[in-house]
């Protein structure tokens, strides 16, 4: 069963290690956590945001952690951190719905447990194994689980991207039905 704080699935719960260095500059361990989950359940999914980072990413006296903690405590995170990266691993219940979206941004996803189907607007829809990665390119796309009994998990960093226009249309993001339920990330207004 579900083991860490908001996980609504069954597989095996995350730990988060960072690392740092001593007062002799030595590589040491500088925290271990348990995954903090948000769990969308109506969409059928459990997001844990792993780490975010300015890029490029400030390591200077623990910066990048303080700007870290202090924008998952604002909960003004969107999908994308603007001008930044963003580590997510996504658990997707049997037969999930797929919410259609489109990020202002360069994404890899790496399936870690079970099968994913992305579904993207023009193309037949692809069933991803585990290994398998995805790199969406802001691209108007959904993740669903195709399995009627297995739960799977994705592991995704999302980097945010200069403004895309295609065919002289703007690409920015569009949440679609997930509008609401996540926050904007407000990276295709700058």
């Amino acid at each position: 069963m579900a083991s860490n704080p908001g996980q609504i699935s069954p597989l095996r719960g995350i730990t988060r290690h960072i690392t740092g260095h001593n007062d002799s500059g030595r590589a040491v361990i500088h925290s271990s956590t348990p995954g903090q989950w948000d769990a969308l359940e109506e969409a059928g999914m459990a997001f844990n945001v792993v780490y975010t980072s300015q890029f490029p990413a400030d390591l200077n006296n623990d910066a990048d952690i303080e700007t870290h903690e202090t924008l998952k405590q604002s909960g003004k995170l969107g999908l994308v951190n603007p001008g930044g990266t963003v580590c997510r691993i996504v658990d997707f219940a049997p037969n999930n719905q797929a919410v259609m979206h489109r990020t202002q941004s360069l994404d890899y996803g790496v399936v870690l447990e079970g099968q994913v189907e992305m579904i993207l607007e023009d193309s037949e829809p692809v069933i991803m194994q585990r290994g398998d990665v995805a790199v969406q390119r802001a691209t108007m796309h959904g993740w669903r689980n195709p399995s009627e009994t297995e739960w799977a998990r994705c592991l995704f960093v999302l980097q945010d991207c200069q403004r895309l226009t295609v065919a002289g249309k703007e690409m920015g993001e569009d949440l679609g039905v997930a509008a609401g339920l996540v926050n904007p990330s407000g990276n295709d207004q700058k």
